[in-house]
């Protein structure tokens, strides 16, 4: 694709089997797109967006402290502004995400009320189907995915994370360092990322694509789709992982630039098998010292890497 304008399909038009030639071009040679009619609708994003933002504003600090899990392997709960950086885990930088999040996944989940308990589960399931629904049409465009496996692999242990963005202080301005989160690929088979705009019209997301950073800005009624690091592995790397960060204002647009992002990762289960040797021939940063391994043992190795930045 020498057009690096990220394209607008509908779930329910290429599940008809619509648009599927250009489909195929963009999930093989970008890995990223918006998805329009995907099962879940604006109220729902709000309702699970507001009740996440008003907790982050107004629960005290010893509610927010029941909810912040001690178990690094786990993105469960409240994670505090700064309390992160996905920098350090990917050895570019030692900043932090100038972020707070609010997580969930299928089980051993941390609430702050019943009522959280009862919209985030609803919303969860939503966003689950949509992402297997999502993952579905991208492993059949890309012609390379053994169909009879898909069920098995869409049997996922996916997270749901609410981030919170506030607008950037002096010293995390642009000029300053410019980003509130570092590149990175998803460690998943696809991401659902649903996105408030900033007020000012600035645009933090951006992915890169044929070796150029693209806006991803929000569209009314959509979210953006990034095909994560399974999806090469699965589709003997005809789909990438698009790598994509999270970028920060210049000192002139800092004011009215916050924004929430609501991003449903669908990872697999941890017993997920993998060639290391072709997971570094598609490009991905493994470190296992091992001819296969788990999803599960790569991803343990990013959460150690995380802990102990924290610790330092």
């Amino acid at each position: 694709m020498t057009d690096k304008t990220v394209p607008i399909f509908s779930l329910a038009e290429l599940q008809k089997g619509l648009d599927q030639e250009k489909f195929r071009k963009c999930v093989t040679e970008m890995g990223v797109f918006y998805l329009t009619e995907y099962g879940a609708t604006e109220k729902d994003h709000q309702l699970a967006t507001g009740m996440a933002m008003d907790f982050f504003q107004h629960g005290t600090p010893e509610e927010k402290q029941a909810v912040t899990t001690k178990v690094p392997t786990m993105r469960r709960g409240y994670s505090a502004l700064e309390a992160e950086s996905t920098a350090q885990v990917t050895n570019t930088g030692t900043y932090t995400d100038y972020s707070m999040s609010f997580s969930m996944g299928i089980s051993d989940n941390l609430f702050p009320s019943h009522r959280f308990d009862e919209v985030w589960t609803d919303y969860f399931d939503r966003l689950y189907t949509a992402a297997q629904e999502t993952a579905r049409v991208v492993l059949n465009a890309s012609g390379t995915y053994d169909a009879g496996d898909m069920d098995t692999l869409l049997d996922c242990d996916p997270v749901l994370r609410l981030r919170y963005f506030p607008e950037v202080p002096e010293d995390r301005a642009a000029e300053q360092q410019p980003r509130r989160m570092a590149p990175h690929y998803d460690l998943s088979i696809v991401t659902l990322i649903h996105q408030t705009p900033c007020a000012n019209g600035f645009v933090s997301l951006q992915a890169e694509v044929g070796g150029e950073l693209v806006d991803l800005p929000a569209v009314p009624d959509a979210v953006v789709v990034l095909c994560g690091a399974i999806a090469p592995l699965a589709t003997q790397g005809t789909v990438p992982a698009p790598r994509h960060h999270v970028r920060s204002p210049g000192a002139g647009m800092r004011e009215g630039s916050d924004r929430t992002s609501s991003v449903f990762f669908l990872r697999p289960s941890t017993d997920f098998t993998f060639s290391v040797p072709k997971a570094r021939q598609y490009g991905l940063d493994v470190s296992l010292d091992a001819e296969t391994a788990t999803f599960g043992d790569w991803i343990g190795t990013n959460y150690v890497t995380m802990h102990a930045a924290h610790k330092a």
